[in-house]
């Protein structure tokens, strides 16, 4: 499909929104049933969803689209008045979020099922983001650990423990890719690249839904945010998405094409426009490119009030032209604006074609609940005994320590700084964030408590081999709050043997509406370093952030680097068992960190330009001319405790046709004293297109733990669909023509390469990076 941004533009059958008063004076024979574009999931719909839409009246119809309130996110269930249980009753009802609560939720759901007219199911739902009660590193980390296996289980986990609460629906995976690290919601999703998004994508569905969806241990998930939400103008959350129709479909669908065919039970739209149009109300890119390009036939849902806010947008002047040009785009459930109950009901009345677009919005919500398995078995998800056993179980936790050991990032090393030797010393913690325990549950905590944290400073005071002394000072806490003085810090740190100096931003600096303008450290956080520094100890930074920051001069001082993220309950056993060296720690980057804030946002994979970046301040070139041409750290870089040598990357055969397969093979070696694992990755440059090419692009890569003196052989198996180039009006080309692979260790520490050359032209139909690259060890 050429989506063009003219098309873009059109969100509705109408040339533009209809006044409340033409939409009253319009009838049926207007808009003749003939002329309304047929729908498929009426006619796919099963026979129990057909019945129950051709008894429903139309506020029954309408119910179905609210999703209301609950209670508030720090108040679950506050707003269940006997109010609300009549609402229920009457069917205008068709989801409740912020509740939770096997109990509580089993009387609201009797309720629905007994005492309502049609004994519709009710929909429970939450955000549960990276953790229901048991809290993993968050998305971003999760990301960092590259092996979407971590992401399922977690996932999987997650499922278990919001479904033994009674809940049957996620707001996650959030999937938007996001480049600029001035964005506070980045902290939320796999990072910057599409490949890497993909499979993450993918994996966390798989999680979240399980082999069968009907069962009382998963959920349904929902991707989000659709649209372009993770590139807002400046790193604004909210703002326009004013990017290129190539950069829309080669840089942020590929995740949501990947969680498409991984059978994802809903959607949800995004706040942003493109182009000036809301997602919210873009038909063509719902129910063109989603629903008839990519087959998705889950359900959509709105975020919190966005279609009331199509009125700030300024496409819509009213509530009713809100909810008519949002129900017109696809959108099926109203999240808490309650536009689409109230507002529309006059519309519907005067347009048959609006009927059926009211009527197909029902049948997905129905079809979404029948999926999860609500009309045979309402009651499935509320055992209080089993929401007692589940939450934060020991086996949860250990797999909560696990994820969280492999998710931090080793960024510097100079001189073998870690792992810390267990010999007798004095190590000094400093900074406010090892004792912070909220931070650790970052900002999407659902029901995480922070009792249930075992702090970075706990975590290494109980883990500290036998002679190692633990002494601790705040200095200071990120936000300025709590009682904490430099000079104590300073004292404390004078009397050790070194440092582990624990600094970055705490829960309330990343997040949704947590954009900055400024990603180097807070003040008191730049002035604590420097301060340690000072002191002539040696100093190991624990990086706490939910973002990259802009550290080149702290990290330039520093002995090591070690990025933990917010890693979540088990957050300080993990950082012990890194630190000492039981794990050498192998997380790697999603997205690179910069040397100072002015250079975002900025890609391993962007175009080269006509004058590409070049080191030699003589030449003209595509450069800041303050700074080097390189990031401070690159994308998917992570250092080890151990060394990795790799051999040559060779190709099965250096030309292939359509139909046939790309193979290549490399064996890595572990060099060094240290079992550990390596993070293999492939990358692909077509150096010569019809379209420009990105310098390098992720097409593959494998987390492997390789024994101290051990040889793995790694080999990756591509499509050449894997090298479409998306064109305007022709959709997903591969061009004849060479393609240069290379393997390394991150994006700019390549160790082998190779080429390979495609024979024939075809057109595909899928993203390129949505596509999983098959890998075989040996």
């Amino acid at each position: 499909m050429g989506l063009g941004f003219a098309l873009v533009g059109s969100s509705c059958a109408t040339p533009s929104p209809q006044t409340t008063e033409s939409v009253a004076e319009a009838t049926p024979t207007e808009v003749p049933p003939e002329a309304c574009k047929p729908i498929d999931s009426l006619t796919t719909a099963s026979t129990r969803v057909k019945d129950l839409i051709a008894q429903m009246t139309l506020d029954e119809k309408l119910g179905q689209l609210n999703q209301a309130a609950g209670g508030r996110s720090k108040s679950l269930n506050s707003k269940l008045t006997p109010e609300e249980l009549e609402k229920v009753r009457r069917g205008e009802i068709g989801s409740y979020l912020h509740v939770a609560g096997a109990e509580p939720l089993g009387e609201l759901q009797r309720v629905a099922v007994e005492e309502s007219r049609l004994g519709i199911p009710l929909l429970f739902a939450m955000d549960v983001v990276h953790g229901y009660r048991t809290i993993f590193p968050v998305p971003i980390a999760m990301a960092a650990t590259w092996d979407p296996e971590d992401w399922k289980q977690a996932a999987a986990i997650s499922a278990d423990e919001s479904s033994a609460a009674g809940l049957h629906w996620t707001f996650a995976p959030m999937v938007d890719i996001a480049r600029d690290p001035r964005w506070g919601r980045i902290v939320e999703g796999a990072g910057a690249d599409p490949y890497l998004g993909a499979r993450m994508a993918k994996a966390q569905v798989e999680g979240y839904q399980g082999t069968d969806l009907s069962s009382p241990e998963t959920i349904l998930a929902t991707t989000k945010h659709f649209g372009a939400y993770g590139a807002p103008t400046g790193g604004r959350d909210y703002g326009s998405a004013d990017i290129s129709e190539q950069s829309l479909m080669e840089i942020y669908m590929p995740p949501f094409y990947a969680a498409t065919r991984a059978g994802t039970g809903s959607m949800m739209t995004a706040f942003n426009d493109i182009a000036g149009v809301p997602t919210t109300a873009n038909e063509t890119l719902i129910d063109g490119l989603l629903r008839e390009k990519w087959g998705f036939d889950g359900m959509i849902v709105s975020d919190w009030n966005a279609i009331a806010e199509l009125m700030n947008h300024g496409v819509a002047a009213t509530r009713e032209e809100a909810g008519v040009l949002a129900l017109k785009a696809g959108v099926d459930m109203d999240m808490t604006s309650n536009v689409l109950p109230a507002d529309i009901r006059n519309a519907v009345q005067a347009d048959d074609c609006l009927m059926q677009d009211l009527d197909a919005a029902v049948a997905r919500i129905l079809t979404a609940k029948e999926r999860l398995g609500l009309f045979d078995a309402p009651m499935a998800y509320h055992d209080a005994q089993r929401e007692k056993e589940t939450l934060l179980s020991p086996q949860h936790r250990q797999a909560a320590r696990k994820a969280a050991t492999r998710a931090m990032v080793l960024l510097k090393n100079k001189n073998g700084a870690l792992p810390l030797s267990s010999s007798p010393q004095t190590i000094a913690v400093i900074g406010g964030l090892a004792e912070d325990k909220m931070t650790q549950l970052g900002s999407w905590r659902a029901q995480g408590k922070p009792e249930d944290v075992v702090s970075l400073l706990d975590g290494l005071k109980q883990n500290a081999p036998e002679g190692t002394r633990i002494t601790y000072a705040a200095g200071a806490f990120p936000k300025g709050d709590g009682e904490a003085t430099l000079d104590t810090a300073i004292a404390t740190a004078s009397a050790a043997d070194r440092i582990l100096l624990v600094i970055g931003e705490d829960y309330d600096l990343s997040g949704e509406a947590r954009s900055r303008s400024d990603i180097t450290l807070p003040r008191n956080q730049a002035a604590l370093a420097e301060a340690m520094f000072a002191t002539g100890k040696p100093v190991t930074i624990i990086l706490v952030t939910g973002r990259p920051l802009a550290i080149e001069s702290e990290a330039a001082q520093a002995d090591a680097v070690l990025n933990t993220w917010m890693l979540g309950v088990e957050a300080g056993n993990a950082l012990a068992d890194v630190i000492w060296g039981k794990t050498s720690p192998a997380g790697r980057l999603p997205i690179e960190f910069p040397r100072r804030t002015g250079a975002v946002p900025h890609t391993y994979s962007e175009y080269p330009g006509g004058r590409p970046a070049d080191p030699d301040l003589t030449k003209d070139t595509n450069r800041f001319m303050d700074i080097p041409i390189t990031p401070l750290f690159q994308f998917g870089h992570g250092l080890s405790y151990s060394q990795f040598e790799y051999g040559e990357l060779n190709a099965a055969a250096s030309t292939v046709q359509t139909g046939e397969d790309i193979i290549l093979s490399i064996p890595v070696t572990n060099t060094g004293k240290m079992d550990a694992d390596e993070v293999i990755q492939l990358y692909m440059r077509d150096p010569y297109a019809s379209i420009a090419r990105p310098k390098r692009e992720l097409r593959g890569f494998q987390r492997v733990n390789i024994p101290a003196g051990e040889t793995r052989t790694l080999t990756f198996t591509l499509s050449p669909d894997q090298a479409a180039i998306y064109k305007s009006g022709q959709g997903w080309v591969v061009e004849p023509g060479k393609l240069e692979f290379v393997v390394g260790a991150s994006a700019a520490d390549i160790r082998s390469s190779t080429e390979i050359t495609l024979t024939q032209q075809t057109i595909t139909g899928t993203p390129a990076s949505a596509l999983s690259t098959r890998t075989r060890i040996e």
